[in-house]
């Protein structure tokens, strides 16, 4: 039987495993779906058709799966927010659940609707915010009061700096990293980093790509291209864009970064470019 304080709350039909714990104060609604070795701490809200993966521990004052933000689009009893595995979710944390405009889409994929979706591996710090209709990659990192806006993208391992905030609809690439207090209102290419109050693209996470394991020569070649698309002289931007694609076409990486500002420029939305 799971460990149930008795001062918890929980609605009749809510699923909760059997090593799950659940601390004092705590409210589960009915639709909850509460992982294996899940632990909640105390006082934390649980609501709606929310799921939330094995071994994830939540700390007090954490509210998940309430509706969202969004004057005139109130909560949907069919909106879920599903959260993945091994996460940690600090203090007074608040993810929403989806909506019926559902998520941003990308290339080669239908759009959810009425989900928000979390990944595995996340360290969500206190204060942080998952907006309505998120999709948030594995391993991502949201320090404290970082917030994200409804729709928004996060690929895998991206990390997001204290105080920062993400304007709805946009994405921020795989192991980007959004430096604290930054304002990003424009997509993020993959590996790179941003910082500003109005955040422009500054160069690459180099430190982050070492840290993860890539060696010395594809960070060096994804330095390069980097120096060619966003610094060069050669013509203009979307010019060099379109030689990168042969240019660079070996190079999976790349070929990454290239594929994301395809699509933002496809969808008519604004890439973060560098200062010269």
């Amino acid at each position: 039987m799971a460990k149930i304080h008795p001062s918890a709350v929980i609605e009749d039909g809510a699923q909760i495993a059997s090593t799950a714990e659940i601390g004092p104060f705590c409210f589960i609604s009915s639709k909850a779906k509460i992982g294996e070795n899940v632990k909640l701490i105390s006082h934390v809200t649980i609501y709606g058709d929310t799921t939330i993966g094995e071994d994830t521990v939540v700390f007090p004052g954490a509210c998940l799966g309430t509706g969202p933000h969004d004057h005139g689009n109130e909560f949907q009893e069919d909106a879920k927010l599903v959260i993945g595995k091994r996460n940690v979710i600090r203090e007074n944390v608040t993810m929403h659940a989806g909506t019926p405009k559902g998520q941003n889409p990308i290339k080669g994929e239908e759009p959810q609707k009425l989900i928000t979706i979390v990944g595995d591996d996340g360290m969500f710090m206190a204060g942080s915010h998952v907006a309505h209709d998120c999709v948030v990659g594995n391993n991502v990192i949201m320090t404290n009061n970082a917030v994200i806006g409804g729709h928004v993208r996060v690929g895998d391992g991206a990390i997001l700096g204290g105080n920062c905030a993400v304007h709805q609809f946009c994405r921020i690439g795989r192991k980007a990293m959004i430096g604290g207090l930054s304002g990003v209102t424009r997509d993020v290419i993959p590996f790179g980093i941003v910082t500003g109050d109005r955040a422009k693209l500054r160069g690459l996470n180099v430190i982050g790509l070492k840290r993860s394991g890539f060696d010395e020569a594809s960070v060096k070649a994804i330095t390069r291209a980097y120096m060619y698309l966003f610094k060069g002289k050669e013509g203009t931007f979307e010019e060099r864009l379109k030689l990168a694609h042969e240019k660079f076409k070996d190079n999976e990486m790349i070929m990454e970064q290239v594929a994301f500002i395809d699509e933002a420029l496809e969808g008519r939305r604004n890439i973060m470019t560098a200062e010269i």
